[in-house]
C-alpha cells in the first residue's frame, strides 16, 4: 500500500497546475493530515462543521479549509472566519443565514453553488432551472461572494460521468459570459477519487480526492 505522500505525488502527476487539489480529510485523524501537509497539501475538505472546527483549531490559518458536505443553517455560525470556501450552498435559506452570520462579523463568505445535476433525490443541490432565481438572491448579498459551482454527479460509467461533467461545464461557461454582482465563475468543483481525471478533461479546475490520498474511510470513528 502506498503512503499518503506517495498517493499525493501520484495524484499530482495527473493534475495540471491550474487545477486545485483538495484532500478530503473527513473522518481522518490529525496525523494523516499532517502527513499530507508535509507533502505540500494546503487545501483540505471536510464534511462536518464540528470536525472542520476541531481541525482548524489545530492547524490554524495555515490551511485552507473547504466545507464540502451539506451545511445546516444552525451550524453556519461556527465556521465564520474559519472556512476558505463553502462548496455546498443549496438553498436561499442557507444563503441568507450565511449572509447574516458572516455579515455580523464583517467577514466575506466565499461560496460555490451546489447543483444537483442528476436530479437525485438522495443528494442536495439546486436544480439547473432554479439557478437563475437563486443567483438573484446572491446578487443582493453584501457578505457573500459566489466563486463558482460544485457538483456531485450520479455514480455511473465513463460515458455517463462525461455527460454530467459536460453539462456542468456548459452551465459554468454560460454564467461566465454574463455580468453579475457578487458572482464570479472562478471555480468548477467536480471530480472525486474515482473520476477526477475525466472531470479535469471535461473542464473541472478543482477536484476533491479522499480515498485516493488517505485510503478507505473509517466510519466507526
Amino acid at each position: 500500500m502506498l503512503s499518503i505522500k506517495e498517493n499525493i505525488i501520484k495524484a499530482k502527476e495527473n493534475i495540471p497546475e491550474n487545477v486545485t487539489l483538495i484532500a478530503v480529510s473527513k473522518t481522518k485523524p490529525i496525523e494523516y493530515i499532517k502527513e499530507a501537509y508535509e507533502a505540500e497539501i494546503r487545501d483540505f475538505g471536510e464534511n462536518k462543521v464540528q470536525e472542520l472546527v476541531e481541525k482548524y483549531d489545530y492547524f490554524g490559518k495555515d490551511v485552507r479549509w473547504h466545507l464540502i458536505g451539506h451545511l445546516q443553517r444552525n451550524k453556519v455560525k461556527y465556521i465564520v472566519g474559519k472556512v476558505h470556501l463553502i462548496h455546498s450552498v443549496d438553498s436561499v435559506r442557507l444563503l441568507n443565514e450565511i449572509e447574516k452570520r458572516f455579515g455580523e462579523k464583517n467577514i466575506t463568505a466565499n461560496i460555490l453553488v451546489q447543483i444537483n445535476i442528476g436530479k437525485e433525490e438522495s443528494k442536495t443541490g439546486i436544480y439547473e432551472e432554479d439557478l437563475e432565481e437563486f443567483l438573484k438572491g446572491c446578487e443582493n448579498c453584501n457578505s457573500v461572494k459566489v466563486k463558482g459551482l460544485m457538483a456531485i454527479i450520479p455514480k455511473g460509467n465513463e460515458e455517463s460521468c462525461r455527460h454530467y461533467f459536460k453539462k456542468m461545464k456548459k452551465i459554468w461557461d454560460s454564467l461566465n459570459e454574463k455580468q453579475y454582482k457578487n458572482i464570479n465563475m472562478e471555480y468548477l468543483s467536480m471530480g472525486m477519487s474515482g473520476d477526477y481525471k475525466i472531470a479535469i478533461e471535461e473542464g473541472s479546475n478543482m477536484v476533491r480526492i479522499g480515498q485516493g490520498i488517505f485510503g478507505a474511510r473509517n466510519y466507526n470513528k
